[in-house]
């Protein structure tokens, strides 16, 4: 399968992968955002039945460079989303 490329912008929706792209996923984009010195991320998990979502913040809470997350506000996702704060470099 070819590579997908994303745009490196501090958002990142996961919506058109597959689960187990996630944890790979998230830790390459987390090492190119902080290579573009972004410290703060969206990531879209969407709503659902919230399956994702503890898969991506499990993943989150194990990271080694976030420094914390939440659920985003409602303008932001809600609990569709959650925001991302990395280590300062």
């Amino acid at each position: 399968m070819e590579p997908i490329e994303i745009p490196i912008d501090g958002v990142l929706d996961l919506h058109t992968f597959n689960p187990k792209e996630v944890k790979p996923l998230l830790y390459d984009y987390i090492a190119a955002c902080r290579e573009k010195k972004i410290l703060s991320l969206r990531i879209i998990h969407g709503k659902g039945t919230g399956v994702l979502k503890k898969r991506v913040q499990g993943i989150l809470k194990a990271h080694p460079d976030v420094l914390f997350f939440t659920d985003a506000p409602p303008q932001a996702g809600g609990w569709g989303a959650t925001l991302v704060e990395l280590e300062k470099i």
